[in-house]
């Protein structure tokens, strides 16, 4: 959705690449200042300007956090385990209530359920279609929980560790939403490894293992935003070939 220009050890410049994303960035840069009035213990990014719009794009800097991202299948259980509690425990603020999306099951043909069974799954090919509606009957048996502070996008270079191997900071919160804490638990997995989630409760592995198994959770946040979704075939082609590529 955006260039970024980079300024290391000062900002980051976010420039919207397509209308829509520079429509959005206002918001965007609501949720920076919401998430970093949470008290996380770890860095996020705080706008340092107001949004400059330009013709069709807009563009806002943001603070430079330090460290880097680790490498697919690189995780150290006991750290992501306090990043996972650390967003797990965070009081849900009116400023984040007013920012963030609870995406529902069932909302008039627009919760996420709604969309995996009635557009995706009858487009897929007839060898998928028991086994992703059954895996997603599962994941619907599943009892709702309160929601919380969900990043929606854990993983690979958002999550900054530093030379010592500790935490530093979490980037990218655009796909932040508030509900189960378990989908940034299987996010975490699905990048870094299942064996990363061994600090974790058995409740949470569980559900995260739920949330992955329909469609990959990856995919989710499309569905999660409570509206049409605006490239149905191309979702759906994604999703094929994660079907195909787990086997």
């Amino acid at each position: 959705m955006h260039h970024v220009v980079l300024f290391p050890g000062v900002a980051a410049v976010r420039i919207s690449k397509r209308p829509d994303a520079a429509a959005e960035l206002p918001r965007r840069v609501e949720i920076l200042r919401a998430v970093g009035a949470a008290g996380l213990p770890f860095a996020v990014p705080e706008p340092l300007t107001a949004v400059a719009t330009f013709g069709e794009r807009a563009a806002v800097a943001i603070s430079w956090i330090d460290g880097e991202g680790l490498p697919e299948g690189i995780g150290d259980p006991a750290a992501f385990g306090l990043l996972l509690e650390a967003l797990r425990e965070v009081d849900i603020s009116p400023e984040l209530e007013a920012v963030l999306h609870r995406p529902r099951r069932y909302a008039d043909g627009l919760g996420w359920a709604d969309i995996l069974n009635d557009e995706i799954i009858p487009r897929l090919p007839t060898k998928w279609r028991d086994g992703v509606r059954q895996r997603l009957d599962t994941l619907l048996a599943l009892e709702e929980v309160p929601a919380r502070l969900v990043h929606g996008d854990l993983g690979g270079s958002n999550v900054h560790f530093g030379e010592d191997g500790k935490l530093t900071g979490v980037l990218d919160w655009d796909m932040a939403i508030l509900s189960d804490p378990a989908i940034d638990a299987a996010l975490v997995a699905t990048w870094h490894g299942w064996d990363v989630l061994r600090a974790t409760d058995e409740k949470t592995y569980r559900r995260a293992w739920a949330w992955n198994e329909a469609v990959g959770v990856g995919h989710l946040h499309a569905v999660f935003a409570g509206k049409p979704l605006s490239h149905v075939d191309g979702f759906v082609s994604s999703v094929l070939a994660w079907l195909e590529e787990r086997g």
